[in-house]
Protein backbone atom coordinates (compact mmCIF):
# COMPACT_ATOMS: atom_id res chain seq x y z
CA UNK A 1 0.00 0.00 0.00
CA UNK A 2 1.50 3.39 -1.07
CA UNK A 3 1.51 5.84 1.75
CA UNK A 4 3.57 8.39 -0.28
CA UNK A 5 1.67 11.54 1.44
CA UNK A 6 1.98 13.20 -2.16
CA UNK A 7 0.51 10.90 -4.45
CA UNK A 8 -3.00 12.44 -5.59
CA UNK A 9 -6.60 11.23 -4.12
CA UNK A 10 -7.73 9.90 -6.74
CA UNK A 11 -4.85 7.69 -7.57
CA UNK A 12 -5.34 6.15 -4.23
CA UNK A 13 -9.07 5.39 -4.68
CA UNK A 14 -7.65 2.99 -7.84
CA UNK A 15 -7.68 -0.08 -5.73
CA UNK A 16 -10.75 0.53 -3.72
CA UNK A 17 -13.67 -1.63 -4.53
CA UNK A 18 -17.16 -0.12 -5.07
CA UNK A 19 -15.21 3.66 -5.35
CA UNK A 20 -18.02 6.59 -4.70
CA UNK A 21 -20.02 3.99 -2.70
CA UNK A 22 -21.46 5.04 1.04
CA UNK A 23 -19.42 4.03 4.11
CA UNK A 24 -20.75 0.23 5.37
CA UNK A 25 -24.21 -0.06 6.30
CA UNK A 26 -24.67 -1.58 9.55
CA UNK A 27 -21.11 -0.65 11.03
CA UNK A 28 -22.05 1.18 14.23
CA UNK A 29 -19.55 4.72 14.15
CA UNK A 30 -18.37 3.73 17.58
CA UNK A 31 -16.48 1.38 16.36
CA UNK A 32 -14.90 3.01 13.26
CA UNK A 33 -14.15 5.48 15.70
CA UNK A 34 -12.46 3.39 17.72
CA UNK A 35 -10.52 1.77 14.81
CA UNK A 36 -9.16 5.39 13.41
CA UNK A 37 -8.06 6.28 17.02
CA UNK A 38 -6.17 3.12 18.13
CA UNK A 39 -4.59 3.14 14.26
CA UNK A 40 -3.45 6.73 14.86
CA UNK A 41 -1.97 6.10 17.86
CA UNK A 42 0.09 2.89 17.09
CA UNK A 43 1.58 5.29 13.87
CA UNK A 44 2.16 7.86 16.37
CA UNK A 45 0.80 10.60 14.35
CA UNK A 46 -0.62 13.77 15.19
CA UNK A 47 -4.67 14.11 14.09
CA UNK A 48 -3.08 17.32 11.52
CA UNK A 49 -0.72 14.89 9.64
CA UNK A 50 -3.14 12.04 9.11
CA UNK A 51 -6.14 14.30 7.86
CA UNK A 52 -3.02 16.12 5.57
CA UNK A 53 -1.99 12.68 4.23
CA UNK A 54 -5.55 11.66 3.77
CA UNK A 55 -6.26 14.49 2.05
CA UNK A 56 -9.31 15.52 4.18
CA UNK A 57 -10.01 18.42 6.88
CA UNK A 58 -8.42 18.07 10.42
CA UNK A 59 -12.17 18.43 11.34
CA UNK A 60 -13.69 15.74 9.57
CA UNK A 61 -10.66 13.76 10.87
CA UNK A 62 -11.95 14.82 14.40
CA UNK A 63 -15.43 14.34 14.07
CA UNK A 64 -14.49 10.53 12.28
CA UNK A 65 -12.64 9.94 15.79
CA UNK A 66 -15.19 11.07 18.24
CA UNK A 67 -17.99 8.98 16.48
CA UNK A 68 -20.07 11.70 15.17
CA UNK A 69 -20.17 12.72 11.13
CA UNK A 70 -21.16 10.09 8.23
CA UNK A 71 -17.93 8.82 6.21
CA UNK A 72 -18.37 8.10 2.88
CA UNK A 73 -16.18 4.78 1.89
CA UNK A 74 -13.57 7.06 0.44
CA UNK A 75 -12.89 8.68 3.19
CA UNK A 76 -11.75 5.95 4.94
CA UNK A 77 -9.99 4.42 2.48
CA UNK A 78 -8.02 7.71 2.13
CA UNK A 79 -7.28 7.71 6.23
CA UNK A 80 -6.45 3.80 6.04
CA UNK A 81 -3.78 4.68 3.16
CA UNK A 82 -2.57 7.60 5.09
CA UNK A 83 -2.15 5.18 8.40
CA UNK A 84 -0.58 2.24 6.28
CA UNK A 85 -3.64 -0.14 7.77
CA UNK A 86 -5.78 -2.21 5.70
CA UNK A 87 -9.56 -1.46 5.35
CA UNK A 88 -10.52 -4.32 6.66
CA UNK A 89 -8.98 -3.54 10.35
CA UNK A 90 -11.48 -0.32 11.03
CA UNK A 91 -14.27 -2.99 10.48
CA UNK A 92 -12.72 -5.96 12.16
CA UNK A 93 -10.27 -4.74 14.96
CA UNK A 94 -7.77 -7.84 15.76
CA UNK A 95 -8.79 -9.60 18.79
CA UNK A 96 -6.46 -9.30 21.91
CA UNK A 97 -3.35 -11.66 21.65
CA UNK A 98 -3.45 -14.44 24.36
CA UNK A 99 -0.69 -16.69 24.91
CA UNK A 100 -0.57 -19.62 27.41
CA UNK A 101 2.73 -21.78 28.21
CA UNK A 102 1.32 -24.88 29.72
CA UNK A 103 4.24 -26.16 32.51
CA UNK A 104 6.71 -28.21 30.35
CA UNK A 105 6.18 -26.56 27.88
CA UNK A 106 8.56 -23.99 25.79
CA UNK A 107 12.00 -23.69 24.34
CA UNK A 108 14.55 -24.82 27.16
CA UNK A 109 17.87 -25.25 27.50
CA UNK A 110 19.49 -27.20 30.40
CA UNK A 111 22.99 -26.63 32.04
CA UNK A 112 25.87 -28.49 32.40
CA UNK A 113 27.03 -29.08 35.34
CA UNK A 114 23.77 -28.69 37.19
CA UNK A 115 20.42 -29.66 37.42
CA UNK A 116 19.26 -26.87 36.05
CA UNK A 117 16.33 -25.96 32.84
CA UNK A 118 15.74 -22.17 31.83
CA UNK A 119 12.54 -21.66 29.57
CA UNK A 120 12.28 -18.88 27.81
CA UNK A 121 8.61 -17.54 28.14
CA UNK A 122 8.66 -14.16 26.61
CA UNK A 123 11.64 -11.75 24.99
CA UNK A 124 11.41 -8.29 25.94
CA UNK A 125 10.70 -5.86 23.25
CA UNK A 126 13.14 -3.48 22.59
CA UNK A 127 12.55 -0.12 24.41
CA UNK A 128 9.99 -1.74 27.04
CA UNK A 129 10.54 -1.35 30.25
CA UNK A 130 9.51 -4.32 33.35
CA UNK A 131 7.77 -4.52 36.76
CA UNK A 132 8.03 -7.64 38.70
CA UNK A 133 5.76 -8.97 41.17
CA UNK A 134 5.01 -11.81 43.86
CA UNK A 135 1.44 -12.25 43.82
CA UNK A 136 -0.49 -14.72 46.96
CA UNK A 137 -4.24 -14.96 46.76
CA UNK A 138 -6.70 -17.06 48.34
CA UNK A 139 -9.80 -17.66 46.86
CA UNK A 140 -13.16 -15.78 47.52
CA UNK A 141 -13.67 -12.70 45.58
CA UNK A 142 -11.79 -12.06 42.46
CA UNK A 143 -9.64 -9.04 41.35
CA UNK A 144 -10.57 -7.42 39.01
CA UNK A 145 -8.54 -4.59 37.43
CA UNK A 146 -9.62 -1.44 35.22
CA UNK A 147 -7.69 -0.98 31.62
CA UNK A 148 -4.08 0.23 32.17
CA UNK A 149 -2.65 2.63 30.14
CA UNK A 150 -2.59 1.58 26.43
CA UNK A 151 0.46 -0.86 25.68
CA UNK A 152 0.93 -2.47 28.73
CA UNK A 153 1.21 -6.47 28.66
CA UNK A 154 1.26 -8.53 31.43
CA UNK A 155 2.88 -11.89 32.19
CA UNK A 156 1.71 -14.61 34.52
CA UNK A 157 3.90 -17.81 35.91
CA UNK A 158 1.50 -19.23 38.20
CA UNK A 159 3.88 -21.10 40.98
CA UNK A 160 1.28 -22.90 42.87
CA UNK A 161 -2.05 -23.75 43.99
CA UNK A 162 -4.65 -22.61 40.55
CA UNK A 163 -6.52 -19.78 39.13
CA UNK A 164 -8.62 -18.10 36.61
CA UNK A 165 -6.39 -15.22 35.12
CA UNK A 166 -6.69 -12.57 31.71
CA UNK A 167 -8.50 -10.56 29.81
CA UNK A 168 -12.22 -10.13 31.78
CA UNK A 169 -14.66 -11.93 30.58
CA UNK A 170 -12.13 -14.92 29.32
CA UNK A 171 -9.83 -16.04 31.59
CA UNK A 172 -7.57 -19.06 31.22
CA UNK A 173 -7.57 -21.44 34.62
CA UNK A 174 -3.75 -21.93 34.97
CA UNK A 175 -2.19 -24.84 37.01
CA UNK A 176 1.63 -24.55 38.68
CA UNK A 177 3.80 -23.58 35.83
CA UNK A 178 1.67 -22.53 33.84
CA UNK A 179 1.93 -19.24 31.69
CA UNK A 180 0.10 -16.48 30.43
CA UNK A 181 0.49 -13.37 28.68
CA UNK A 182 -2.54 -11.08 28.10
CA UNK A 183 -3.26 -7.53 26.93
CA UNK A 184 -3.34 -5.27 30.36
CA UNK A 185 -4.75 -1.92 28.29
CA UNK A 186 -7.90 -3.82 28.65
CA UNK A 187 -9.94 -4.77 31.47
CA UNK A 188 -8.56 -8.05 33.44
CA UNK A 189 -9.01 -10.65 36.29
CA UNK A 190 -7.23 -12.63 38.50
CA UNK A 191 -9.08 -14.97 40.56
CA UNK A 192 -7.84 -17.52 43.08
CA UNK A 193 -9.25 -21.25 42.82
CA UNK A 194 -7.40 -22.71 45.35
CA UNK A 195 -5.95 -22.19 48.82
CA UNK A 196 -2.43 -21.05 48.82
CA UNK A 197 -2.03 -19.81 45.27
CA UNK A 198 1.00 -18.04 44.72
CA UNK A 199 2.29 -16.38 40.97
CA UNK A 200 4.94 -14.17 39.50
CA UNK A 201 3.49 -11.13 37.30
CA UNK A 202 5.51 -9.02 35.18
CA UNK A 203 3.86 -6.10 34.26
CA UNK A 204 5.67 -4.50 30.90
CA UNK A 205 5.13 -1.17 29.49
CA UNK A 206 6.40 -0.15 26.32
Amino acid sequence: MNTDPGVRQSERMGDMPNAGAPAPAGVPLELIAASLRRERRRTGLSLTEVARRAGIAKSTLSQLESGTGNPSLETLWAICVALDAPFSRLLDPPRPHVQVIRAGEGPTVAAADANYQATLLAACPPGARRDVYRITAEPGHPRLSAAHMAGVIEHVVLSAGRALIGVAGEPVELGPGDYICYPADLPHVFEALSPGTLAVLVSEHT
